[in-house]
């Protein structure tokens, strides 16, 4: 999930409930997302542009982990395939991950970088606040090194 803006709601809990582990990719908006997202699953969060000083004291920049034997790379502001922010697209040539992640756009937008054969997911915006239309998350399975069942959320409208 990435850009709540400070929102959630009854639907984004429901998935977050089924999930194992739910990762966030900035634009928190508020430490009742994080409390509020941490007591129900285990959180891995960045934080985005909007977020204050004292979320930047508890959410990294970027977090970079490994899920069972994927390696993945979170932050909020990273560009797209062949458009990545300066800031990550040399790092991202020399350690490259298996999943990379960020959101900002608010678009949701899966695509497969063939030069670093690499995953890259934004999951959109799951928050009210934006120009986006249709609130979105994402959800998939990783079974050791196999990346699958890859889910898009639609959460309804940004207004409704």
């Amino acid at each position: 999930m990435s850009d709540t803006h400070g929102y959630l709601d009854d639907r984004i809990l429901a998935y977050v409930k089924e999930a194992d582990q739910v990762w966030h990719a900035g634009d928190i908006g508020g430490f009742h997302v994080t409390d509020t997202l941490s007591q129900i699953k285990p959180l891995a969060a960045v934080y985005g542009n909007i977020d204050d000083a004292k979320m930047r004291k508890e959410c990294p920049l970027d977090a970079k982990f490994k899920c069972e034997e994927v390696k993945v790379w979170m932050t909020h502001i990273g560009g797209y395939p062949n458009r990545y922010d300066k800031r990550v697209r040399e790092a991202l040539k020399r350690d490259t991950p298996n999943i990379f992640i960020s959101g900002h756009s608010h678009i949701l937008k899966v695509q497969w970088d063939k030069k670093l054969e690499l995953l890259h997911l934004n999951p959109g915006s799951c928050g009210t606040h934006g120009f986006h239309q249709v609130r979105t998350m994402l959800r998939f399975t990783i079974d050791g090194k196999d990346i699958k069942d890859l889910e898009v959320i639609e959460l309804g409208k940004r207004g409704a």
